[in-house]
């Protein structure tokens, strides 16, 4: 293989073929968010945390918050790093450990964005996910090579406003 990656799949959704049998990743709609010749990392985003809820989450970060919290649901962003917290957001981009996916996307992993969106003054779109997909050097290549992948750009609509059980087959009519 090359040094270059085949094609970049960042700002893309990655679709689990239909009857993939990883648990992992079946029936999945995964936001790429970077993808370059060390790897690729991405988000499981129509997963929701069966039993984590906000407030849970916030108050074991020991993380001041209000009544909001108690309905924001945790998703579950893939197998790698399970404890780790990320945000998946739009505007604004100003949080700390910023990754910008797409001009409305960005991603963040910091403190200040968990505090602002536990008091209601984060980003007016956001997902709270826990864990990731991580995948090494050219790994996600050759699988999308092997026809293991489907994928279409990534959707605000999708991602922010469609109900977390129709996330799968509204991304499957992008395609």
């Amino acid at each position: 293989m090359t040094d270059d990656i085949s094609q970049n799949m960042k700002g893309q959704f990655l679709l689990a073929i239909p009857g993939l049998p990883d648990p992992n990743f079946a029936q999945t709609v995964t936001c790429m968010c970077e993808h370059n010749e060390t790897g690729a990392l991405g988000f499981i985003v129509n997963k929701v945390h069966p039993l984590l809820t906000g407030r849970e989450l916030f108050d074991d970060l020991n993380i001041k918050c209000d009544k909001s919290v108690d309905a924001l649901e945790i998703y579950l962003g893939g197998p790698v790093q399970p404890s780790g917290v990320f945000v998946l957001h739009g505007p604004p981009f100003v949080w700390k450990d910023t990754l910008k996916v797409a001009d409305w996307l960005a991603l963040s992993n910091s403190r200040d964005i968990l505090e602002a969106i536990a008091l209601q003054k984060g980003p007016r779109s956001f997902m709270v996910v826990l864990g990731c997909a991580g995948w090494g050097s050219f790994q996600l290549d050759n699988e999308l090579s092997d026809s293991a992948w489907l994928t279409c750009p990534i959707s605000e609509e999708i991602l922010f406003s469609t109900d977390t059980e129709l996330k799968y087959e509204k991304a499957m009519m992008m395609i």
